[in-house]
């Protein structure tokens, strides 16, 4: 760990701050809105034109992803030194007005010991600098390509307003446009589907429902989780940035004021929403604090820019620099937390307003959901992930690798293995109920570029510890439900499931069919509890669907307890697949199944019949249901793979309800992108 406090130097005969145009103070906190400004409708901007979206599916870079540059805009918003600390590493491209403009920036940045390898230049007119409001936003699109999307800045600054087209053509990207009045200051995304804004995006689209905003964050940005809080700061811009910051996928930082303040009960209320909120790594986030009082001296602590494997922090001569720097140390360890001290920092308008990253645009990332927490003891854990190398170079097979480490030893490696698509798998072994285990994963392209997951590596692993033993508490008869004849629907196979411990055993799930139509007749209540010596009878039933399989199909029930996941392997001989359809108690049919758009549920209702449709998650919540409807006869109903909210849903696993009058038919659905 280091950390650095880099001490402002005011020089003179360096503009540096605020521009030769003083502006009134009473206008700062909105990002300096001149009262001329104020009296200007946004649509004085010059024409926003609207694209179609990216290529499903999106990835929305975030901003603790790789980073190839960093924007900055002369005059500058900023102290030299922060542009001498960025230039050490990454490249630093200053936006000028004109060659001479630039010239003038290279004698500073070479008075100064700005790194001149590390810095470029981009001439493109502006109105301010505040690159984070105007800036670009990154992202990848379905076929692997960089591009940019663009908004409609909320300001009347229509130089502003052009620079991600302007960044876009420098790097040789491709530019979409989404017509949402934003600004970079109030958006933030986890990298893996979420992001949150305060509700000023609903108060500057009002031409839009909040349903038709969290639509175009989905097309666009491929966002299917949008959170729109309120902002506790209260303090006119309200930016997300200046009280809230995503560290990391799993990890946010919220402001803190004590308890005296009118503001405590809003900051307690958005910090109690993302801890109790699942993040893309399917556990609640952590949320850190970070004490931000916000009196003289300002405490704009969330306003930081992380930057690669830097977090430049912006201090201000308080006497809460010093928690807060020793905050971002503890939250993020293995980071370089350098304290950045300016004049002309204040509460809503610091550091992160005024510079932007620049995504790698061929970086190599990883994408992978954790093992986290507690788990139930298995002799083998599974490691899935995808890796992405977005510069067309070649991914080393020997390079993708899991270094895990159990109780502090050292770290062991473990290979991983491509599979299809982009995926990768290899194990953790060896490892014993109760112990602590900690891992991360490594990759490398041809391009010699590396990452790791989580991106800091080693410093900050994934972490979690199996509970339960390695002891068979239940024994399967047979060890193969095989279905080599034709079987009655009605009558099935029967599986014995027997508790062979010495004490009561607790079925936490049994789950149904992924490759061929077999479901279980009547499954227990769960959590089910299954005595010593005692056998729990399943009917396995098998369903005939249209014939498109060769041999002999293989698929496999899962049966949980808290201390093992058994595996059940279910087959059937290819000769009883047929085109003809049996049905289940229901007539019902669900195809397809696996499915990438729609699913429909064909079956037949008596007399009217009131029919209901519920999808739920994998971890139980809601995500879809229609509405109740009076049927009879044969009837198909269909269901987008589409949240209640219109948005679309990730890929996964599904479970869907399905009531006809009094009866009701359980099972799986799958969603491929």
């Amino acid at each position: 760990m280091k950390t650095r406090i880099l001490l402002l130097l005011v020089f003179i005969s360096i503009s540096i701050g605020l521009s030769a145009q003083k502006l009134n103070p009473d206008y700062r906190e909105l990002h300096y809105l001149s009262e001329e400004e104020m009296h200007k409708p946004l649509n004085t901007a010059r024409d926003f034109i609207e694209t179609l979206p990216p290529t499903p599916e999106v990835r929305n870079v975030a901003e603790f992803d790789e980073m190839q540059a960093v924007l900055v805009r002369y005059p500058f918003g900023i102290p030299v030194e922060l542009v001498r600390e960025m230039a050490e590493e990454t490249e630093v491209i200053t936006i000028v007005a004109s060659a001479a403009q630039q010239l003038t920036v290279q004698n500073i940045y070479s008075s100064n010991g700005v790194n001149p390898d590390n810095t470029t230049f981009l001439i493109a007119p502006t109105n301010s600098y505040w690159v984070r409001d105007y800036g670009p936003w990154f992202v990848f699109d379905g076929d692997n390509n960089p591009g940019i999307v663009d908004f409609p800045y909320n300001r009347p600054r229509p130089d502003d307003n052009d620079i991600p087209a302007a960044v876009a053509q420098y790097l040789s990207i491709d530019l979409y446009g989404m017509k949402v009045y934003q600004a970079g200051g109030n958006y933030m995304t986890d990298g893996m589907g979420q992001a949150s804004s305060t509700d000023l995006v609903y108060e500057e689209n009002l031409q839009l429902t909040e349903d038709e905003i969290a639509t175009k964050f989905s097309d666009y940005l491929n966002i299917y989780t949008f959170h729109v809080r309120p902002d506790p700061l209260d303090h006119g811009i309200k930016h997300i940035d200046t009280w809230g910051k995503f560290l990391s996928p799993g990890k946010v930082m919220i402001g803190e004021v004590p308890v005296t303040d009118y503001r405590y009960d809003d900051y307690e209320e958005a910090a109690s929403y993302f801890a109790n909120t699942i993040s893309s790594y399917g556990t609640p986030y952590e949320v850190v604090r970070i004490y931000t009082p916000g009196t003289p001296m300002p405490t704009p602590y969330t306003n930081s820019l992380i930057l690669n494997k830097k977090v430049l922090v912006p201090i201000t001569g308080s006497e809460w620099d010093d928690e807060a720097l020793a905050t971002y140390e503890e939250a993020m360890p293995g980071y370089e937390i350098i304290g950045i001290s300016h004049n002309n920092w204040i509460n809503s308008d610091a550091l992160h307003c005024r510079a932007k990253g620049v995504a790698d645009i061929g970086m190599l990332y990883i994408n992978h959901v954790p093992l986290l927490g507690n788990l139930p003891y298995q002799e083998n854990y599974e490691i899935t992930a995808e890796v992405f190398a977005y510069g067309g170079q070649t991914i080393y097979n020997d390079s993708v690798l899991i270094y895990y480490s159990i109780n502090n030893e050292d770290y062991q490696i473990s290979n991983m293995t491509y599979v299809e698509n982009n995926t990768w798998t290899g194990f953790i072994s060896g490892i014993m109920p109760g112990d602590e285990v900690e891992y991360y994963l490594y990759a490398a392209d041809m391009s010699g570029r590396q990452n790791h997951h989580p991106y800091i590596g080693e410093p900050d692993p994934h972490e979690f510890t199996p509970f339960g033993g390695s002891v068979n508490q239940l024994e399967m008869n047979p060890d193969t439900v095989l279905f080599l004849t034709y079987v009655q629907m009605d009558e099935g196979i029967v599986l014995n499931i027997s508790n062979i411990s010495s004490g009561d055993v607790t079925i936490n799930d049994i789950s149904e069919y992924v490759e061929f139509p077999w479901i279980v007749d009547v499954l227990p209540d769960f959590p089910y509890s299954l005595a010593e010596n005692d056998t729990l009878k399943l009917k396995v039933l098998c369903g005939i669907i249209t014939n498109y399989y060769d041999g002999l199909i293989s698929d496999t029930m899962y049966i949980s307890t808290p201390m093992k996941t058994y595996k059940q392997l279910i087959m059937i001989d290819d000769e009883l697949l047929s085109t003809e359809i049996v049905s289940d108690l229901m007539d019902l049919k669900v195809f397809p199944n696996p499915f990438t758009t729609n699913v429909n549920f064909s079956f037949e209702a008596n007399n009217h019949e009131i029919i209901k449709i519920k999808v739920f998650d994998i971890r139980g919540k809601l995500v879809y249901q229609n509405q109740s409807m009076s049927i009879e006869g044969k009837n198909k109903i269909k269901w987008d793979g589409k949240s209640i909210n219109g948005l679309k849903m990730p890929e996964g696993i599904f479970f869907y309800e399905l009531h006809i009058g009094s009866k009701t038919e359980n099972g799986k659905l799958i969603l491929t992108r």
